[in-house]
């Protein structure tokens, strides 16, 4: 009995070859065979939870933050710089100094209009006293009428050319005048375009001086929705928004105006709506991109899940008693381990989640969307980036 033990024991290492096929052998039986209880059933369902809470349907873009009222500042006469008053973020009032232009050459016009507004006086005076004189010597029949009216002529021309030696005056007085650049508006210098000493040309257009903010914490964001989503945006609309500057606050705006007049973006039809948005703690800047999501739907507290979960063509795999019931308005969930087909309506549609309404759902229902192990029957779908739009409410 011994013997035979040895025997055996010694025959792997007599047989080494046989040994080692006899190994691989086994081990590719189990690995065909003994997995197989650890593989799903196909009679498992795969299933979506329904989940209750709120839903909100968005149109997503990006704009660039502005201040509402920005005035442009300039000159209306040529010049040289002769100081500067204000900087960038200078607070200003209505009518402060900002700049003067040296006025030497305007205040030469000025003294020559004036001289040329008392020669032209002097000149009236005495046109008008010879027209007095020859008048009464016409009456006293001492001058023919052709004369009188010859005096009364030049006078009355004498009289033109002051009004208009005046008015020549009064534009050279108004030009000294525009020497010295006021603000319009109260507000903030949020742009300084020239430096002291700089020659000012304003023969063919005014040149901007200053860009003055009327009011920074009033504040807009400019940003172009596509002809697609345009329709489901109206005043009104509250905007939520994030910038890079402040990636962890997120902040609010109203849309305040949808404007007409569309625009060709990579052969895309976009329309500007204007977004207001209240900066009372100046945190936000001109020039900030807004990455902005306008709220056009809104739904609170209703039963919801994933969009993947109303792919489904037919119940004929799930319940053959239910092949004929169409998907369409009807969802097979899982209820305490039993398969239940149910009514429904699908209302608000965003791009990740569906709204289901539904006197017959439960709180714990799971959708059936198919069978582990079985080929997909969901229907093959696009999905298009961006917002969705669901049913009437």
């Amino acid at each position: 009995m011994l013997s035979k033990i040895k025997n055996i024991l010694s025959w792997p290492l007599r047989h080494k070859w046989w040994s080692l096929i006899i190994i691989i052998v086994v081990i590719a039986l189990f690995l065909i065979f003994g997995g197989t209880s650890k593989k799903s059933n196909k009679g498992d369902f795969v299933t979506v939870k329904i989940t209750r809470g709120d839903m909100e349907q968005v149109v997503s873009a990006t704009g660039e933050i502005s201040p509402v009222n920005t005035v442009s500042v300039g000159s209306q006469v040529s010049g040289t710089i002769e100081d500067i008053f204000v900087d960038f973020n200078s607070q200003v009032k209505q009518g402060e100094v900002l700049l003067k232009i040296e006025p030497s050459v305007l205040q030469a016009s000025v003294t020559e209009a004036k001289a040329s507004l008392d020669s032209a006086k002097s000149q009236r005076n005495l046109a008008k006293s010879d027209y007095i004189r020859d008048r009464s010597l016409y009456n006293d029949g001492f001058i023919a009428r052709a004369e009188m009216e010859k005096s009364q002529a030049q006078y009355e021309q004498a009289e033109a050319a002051v009004v208009r030696a005046q008015s020549q005056y009064d534009k050279a007085v108004t030009n000294l005048g525009y020497a010295t650049i006021t603000s319009p508006v109260n507000g903030t210098v949020i742009s300084r375009k020239v430096d002291k000493g700089q020659t000012v040309a304003a023969s063919f257009q005014t040149p901007d001086l200053f860009e003055i903010a009327e009011d920074l914490t009033k504040m807009q964001i400019e940003t172009a929705v596509s002809e697609a989503d345009i329709g489901m945006i109206q005043t009104g609309q509250s905007v939520n928004f994030t910038v890079d500057a402040y990636s962890g606050d997120k902040f609010k705006g109203v849309v305040r105006q949808i404007r007409l007049s569309p625009t060709m973006t990579s052969n895309v039809v976009v329309y500007t709506v204007v977004i207001d948005v209240d900066n009372a703690d100046l945190k936000l800047m001109p020039g900030m991109t807004a990455f902005v999501t306008i709220v056009v739907n809104r739904a609170e507290d209703v039963w919801k899940a994933q969009n993947s979960a109303f792919l489904l063509k037919s119940f004929a795999n799930i319940d053959p008693a239910a092949a004929n019931v169409s998907t369409a308005n009807h969802l097979a969930v899982l209820r305490d381990k039993n398969v239940v087909i149910i009514d429904y309506e699908k209302g608000l549609v965003t791009a990740t989640e569906t709204e289901i309404i539904s006197n017959d759902v439960k709180s714990g229902d799971r959708i059936i969307v198919g069978r582990v192990g079985q080929e997909s029957t969901t229907k093959k779908s696009t999905m298009r980036g961006g917002p969705m739009g669901g049913g009437p409410r």
